[in-house]
């Protein structure tokens, strides 16, 4: 059976991804720090709970260690703290955001890869933003990160060249999930609807799964070098229409 870890697995996109996993016949692996939400997630899908904090080595460490052979990683864990500009950003949240981001992806990677290339073939799938190709005013510090691991994912798929180790990039744009905008500004719910108001649709973490899903599911043959996708209101990072499309 094929064996896949996600990381950040507690809710929003992390969540429906293992669920989306699981349903589809993958053995799923689901890591996170709130080990209460892991562990009710995964007894919903049948999956293994392991507790995993991506700042921290030894946390990394007992992780590889717990899974054993895997075909399938999702780097999912990440986020965004605050909005503030350049001249007035927090060195604190941008510290933060490159800690998760950046060396969480490159610790889980560093760790899993020897398991990953004992398999006949695998896929790493990391998720990053279109804030990783895109800037905007208030996002320079999660902007700067997500290009960071955008960076990470090309180069990682160079070095891998010659490997069966897929490497794919899916940068998501609007999503609206539980947590991410709340998170972002403090637990400000006001704020983080405002982020969302009037746009017909955003997208939600469903639909980042299923898109995850279709590139693990592809024949290994066939790499999504990096998959764009927002929902059809934003136009572009500048440009999002807000009101009734159909």
């Amino acid at each position: 059976m094929t064996t896949a870890l996600v990381t950040g697995a507690s809710s929003g996109i992390g969540a429906a991804t293992a669920r989306r996993l699981a349903a589809d016949g993958l053995d799923v692996v689901v890591a996170a720090r709130r080990l209460d939400r892991l562990e009710a997630l995964a007894e919903e899908i049948g999956a293994r709970a392991v507790a995993l904090d991506v700042t921290d080595d030894a946390s990394v460490a007992a992780l590889a260690e717990a899974v054993g052979d895997l075909d399938v990683l999702v780097n999912n864990a990440g986020g965004a703290v605050g909005l503030d500009s350049v001249a007035g950003g927090s060195t604190d949240d941008w510290q933060r955001m490159y800690d998760v981001n950046v060396l969480g992806t490159l610790r889980v990677t560093q760790a899993l890869l020897p398991a990953l290339r004992r398999r006949p073939h695998a896929t790493i799938v990391n998720l990053t933003s279109t804030a990783g190709h895109i800037n905007y005013e208030g996002g320079g510090g999660y902007s700067a990160a997500k290009h960071a691991q955008a960076a990470m994912t090309e180069t990682l798929r160079l070095e891998l060249n010659g490997e069966p180790i897929r490497v794919v990039e899916i940068a998501p744009g609007m999503v609206q999930t539980e947590e991410f905008s709340l998170n972002r500004f403090g637990g400000d719910s006001a704020r983080a609807d405002s982020v969302y108001a009037d746009v017909d649709r955003p997208l939600v973490a469903d639909d980042v799964a299923a898109c995850i899903a279709f590139a693990v599911q592809l024949p290994p043959h066939v790499n999504i070098d990096r998959l764009v996708v927002r929902p059809l209101a934003q136009a572009a990072q500048h440009k999002t229409f807000r009101g009734q499309l159909f």
